[in-house]
């Protein structure tokens, strides 16, 4: 599969489970829902940062995937502080207000921006090349169970390049 259009699907994905979160009427959905929320995030983040932008790493593309990864960094650290909280907890519900908006400013960015960028600059063989190693490693990380536990160890700096 092309990698832009399966991380456009990924996108679409968090975005139905956030509403699924604000509509959770007590902890247990909300947890429900923040543990999927978590775990499609670490696996989304992990798959462009291993794979997609060093694959789409241009001197066009290079600040915007800079940024890129340190809004990841951003994401990484409420997740992490979430993993610490009680989904009954009123910070929970607060810092979940904060990861929707740091996680839809980086979708704006990534699909008005760098994607459109990407789609001029790189064939669609390569796309779909890229894709195919993205989605194996996908596979891998929800093999290994929750890819969310993983998050807490990578919050101390932005991934390279």
């Amino acid at each position: 599969m092309n990698a832009i259009k399966m991380l456009k699907q990924q996108h679409r994905q968090v975005e139905k489970l956030f509403k699924q979160f604000e509509k959770a009427k007590s902890a247990r959905p909300r947890q429900k829902a923040f543990d999927e929320i978590a775990d499609k995030l670490a696996v989304h983040a992990a798959i462009e940062e291993q794979h997609f932008y060093p694959s789409v790493k241009r001197r066009a593309t290079e600040d915007l995937l800079l940024e890129a990864v340190e809004e990841h960094l951003g994401v990484k650290r409420v997740i992490a502080d979430m993993l610490d909280l009680e989904a009954d907890d009123p910070i929970f519900e607060a810092k979940a207000k904060v990861l929707k908006d740091l996680v839809e400013h980086h979708v704006e960015e990534e699909e008005e921006t760098l994607f459109p960028k990407v789609e001029k600059m790189v064939k669609a063989e390569e796309l779909d090349a890229i894709g195919e190693e993205m989605a194996s490693t996908m596979e891998d990380l929800l093999e290994g169970g929750n890819p969310r536990d993983a998050v807490p160890s990578e919050t101390e700096h932005a991934a390279t390049l």
